[in-house]
């Protein structure tokens, strides 16, 4: 019989390469590498879903797509807002 006397703890290790911050990353300095305006070709892909606004360049295309579009937001928020400093800021 088990032990339910103890809390059992679950652990999954992230695969950081596949992280939003990291696949935003990637697809940028591929995007830049092909003369592409990135924030333009990235808001394009986020607000439609439409991968041809990535550049298949060094795989941007299909490492982009491993993240959800929200995912990506998120991460572009969080970054957004962390840099300026709202968080430490009281109401």
């Amino acid at each position: 019989m088990q032990d339910l006397s103890s809390t059992q703890f679950f652990q999954i290790n992230l695969d950081t390469a596949n992280s939003p911050k990291r696949i935003l990353e990637h697809v940028y300095k591929a995007m830049e590498e092909k003369g592409y305006n990135p924030v333009s070709q990235i808001v394009g892909y986020i607000m439609s879903g439409d991968p041809t606004y990535i550049t298949s360049h060094n795989g941007a295309r299909s490492v982009i797509m491993k993240a959800e579009r929200d995912e990506l937001v998120e991460e572009l928020l969080k970054e957004y807002i962390k840099n300026r400093s709202w968080e430490d800021k009281e109401d």
